[in-house]
């Protein structure tokens, strides 16, 4: 890194940190300010474009000259797969799960059942798992003994590659044994979801740091409003009333869930206005991850071949910032130091990438209504769990909070599947009957 880039991102964090720390009247959780979430942020940021720019450079590059009419050579046909892609886009959003679907009707009853609480259990033991893995990653120390006081694990870039190359494995696996659509995506479009994913992510764990784990459960379930008005400015969506009511119900709960907290209560239970920013650019990045992938569907691809996709650029993003940072041996050596941590951090990526797999395909089972139920089922559960686990106390009107929450979550989905069933009855009424 150069010498000039670092003494400017340096003097920027420490004319910032008395602001920040001025701001919440709080002190730094982490030891020096090198820590400092701001300045780590910015480095990993610093790190990303090291890679992104040269990137963005080479494609415009390679476009200008007209690359696929003049290119030849061994390496055409890798550059026009991801500079150009192989094919146009279809106004069909064909995926491989979906006729699974077909199947699930004809079924017998016990056997759908079966698949449900299979595709629950497997959701629900995933994710709540990880919930409490992340936590205790993030928020507990590791090596202690009655004489030493151990050491907390702090780059949570490292966690974010260890989720994602698992997951480019398990995704790589599953395209080799199973056949999937004809790819025709530009392969670089995946680093725009690739992007936004592992900051949101990096977010996810490091929020943790300064929040409690059930105000960041909320907090996801609060950003309906940012993903709404993502799609606007993205793809050009347009929402229901009853979808602005939810929204607004949602916000609500979680103001409530929020303002319970104080500095009185157990000291993991307080939201400092680090975390608030930390979760607030979790669901800005998460909102444009989803609308991207949405408009990338747009090609002929499976959700699993976007899996992979998104997961070798991070990858490729993550590896990268972590070597030039040097953070990556001192992550290794970490893992050394502390069996305990490499378990977690290991079972933390594979339900992390299970995770992803029973969203497939409980999707292409059973549809997304019944996946949006079982998944905020999963979401107060976590709430629960972790309070029992780690201490989190909770009010009276933050319980309250938690209840608005879940029942707009509930509206949403019931809203939705009426909406569906009107617009399935008024397609067959107008269909022509044939008279024999």
């Amino acid at each position: 890194m150069p010498s000039f880039s670092w003494r400017f991102w340096s003097g920027l964090v420490l004319v910032m940190l008395p602001l920040a720390q001025a701001a919440e009247g709080e002190t730094l959780l982490l030891g020096t300010w090198t820590d400092f979430w701001l300045f780590r942020f910015l480095l990993n940021v610093l790190g990303y474009a090291t890679i992104a720019v040269p990137g963005f450079l080479l494609i415009k590059y390679l476009k200008r000259i007209n690359y696929l009419e003049t290119g030849r050579g061994i390496c055409f046909p890798l550059v026009k797969s991801c500079v150009f892609g192989n094919e146009a886009k279809s106004g069909l959003l064909e995926e491989v799960p979906a006729p699974s679907r077909n199947e699930a009707t004809e079924s017998s009853s016990a056997r759908q059942a079966f698949k449900l609480l299979f595709c629950a259990a497997g959701l629900q033991v995933s994710y709540l798992t990880w919930g409490v893995l992340q936590e205790r990653v993030m928020t507990r120390t590791y090596g202690a003994t009655s004489t030493e006081e151990g050491e907390r694990f702090k780059d949570s870039q490292f966690l974010v590659f260890m989720n994602r190359i698992l997951a480019l494995t398990v995704a790589g696996i599953y395209c080799s044994l199973i056949k999937q659509p004809r790819h025709g995506a530009p392969m670089y479009k995946y680093s725009f979801a690739s992007l936004s994913n592992i900051l949101s992510s990096w977010c996810q764990y490091e929020a943790l740091k300064y929040i409690s784990f059930p105000t960041q459960v909320l907090a996801k379930a609060s950003k309906v409003i940012p993903v709404m008005l993502m799609g606007k400015l993205v793809s050009h969506k347009s929402y229901e009333y009853w979808e602005y009511f939810t929204a607004v119900l949602i916000s609500v709960g979680v103001s409530m869930f929020l303002l319970s907290s104080n500095a009185n209560k157990h000291p993991s239970t307080v939201t400092t206005f680090s975390g608030v920013i930390i979760l607030g650019g979790y669901i800005i990045f998460d909102s444009f991850t989803s609308n991207w992938q949405d408009n990338l569907f747009k090609y002929k691809m499976s959700s699993v071949q976007m899996m992979f996709g998104v997961n070798l650029f991070s990858c490729l993003f993550t590896v990268g910032s972590l070597l030039e940072q040097g953070a990556f041996f001192d992550s290794l050596a970490f893992m050394s130091r502390h069996s305990e941590f490499t378990f977690h951090a290991v079972l933390l990526s594979v339900c992390s990438a299970c995770g992803q797999l029973f969203i497939f395909y409980t999707i292409g089972q059973f549809g997304a209504a019944v996946f949006t139920i079982i998944m905020t089922l999963r979401q107060a559960i976590a709430i629960l769990l972790s309070c029992f686990l780690y201490g989190h106390a909770v009010t009276m009107v933050g319980g309250l909070g938690v209840a608005v929450v879940f029942l707009a979550l509930f509206l949403r989905v019931y809203a939705r599947s009426r909406m569906k069933k009107r617009s399935k009855k008024a397609v067959q009424s107008s269909s022509p009957v044939l008279k024999v």
